[in-house]
């Protein structure tokens, strides 16, 4: 796993969008470290002691331009400017299998999903499949890592840390949620 310096200097900002409050969580070389929703604030601190260490780090606030714009970049895709996403610098700690599966998150194109199964395949581990569900899971910037666009192997949309409503808006918003009835959902 990847360590940054002990008491690693870490800027927090928070943007408001049409589904919440989003945490955002930048180091000192302008990398998005964390993204969260405010109201699970302690997975945003469990999230980084795993990449930091207990202790490891601090939190200083940022004003509304955010930490090194990436804030107001997060912003333009909530606004509709979708490819502001990759764009953002992002440096997550979680081990080798972990970044490859996040990496692979980042190449699954605006506008359209995968599934697990397509996910594992895709980074050649086609027998990996739960420990691609697990790893899209620990996903610490999502929003900018995707994770909201892997749904079951149905089609149908699966657990999302920040809600299921809040999956099926930004794949609305990307224009890649299909219409399905409410009882195929499960979490």
């Amino acid at each position: 796993m990847r360590r940054v310096p002990e008491n690693a200097t870490l800027f927090l900002d928070r943007l408001e969008t049409p589904i919440g409050v989003l945490s955002v969580v930048a180091d000192a070389s302008g990398r998005l470290r964390a993204t969260e929703w405010v109201e699970d604030e302690a997975g945003l601190h469990r999230g980084l002691r795993r990449q930091f260490g207990a202790g490891g780090y601090g939190l200083e606030p940022r004003d509304k331009s955010g930490p090194f714009g990436l804030t107001a970049s997060i912003a333009r895709y909530f606004a509709g400017d979708l490819a502001a996403l990759d764009e953002i610098p992002v440096e997550t700690g979680g081990t080798p299998f972990q970044r490859e599966v996040w990496s692979a998150l980042r190449g699954i194109p605006c506008g359209s999903t995968s599934t697990y199964s397509e996910l594992a395949r895709a980074i050649g581990r086609p027998a990996a499949v739960r420990a691609v569900g697990m790893a899209n899971g620990a996903n610490p910037v999502p929003v900018v890592v995707p994770c909201h666009r892997v749904v079951g192997a149905d089609g149908t949309l699966t657990g999302y840390g920040g809600g299921l409503d809040r999956k099926r808006w930004l794949l609305s918003h990307e224009a890649a949620a299909k219409p399905l009835p409410l009882l195929s959902y499960r979490s």
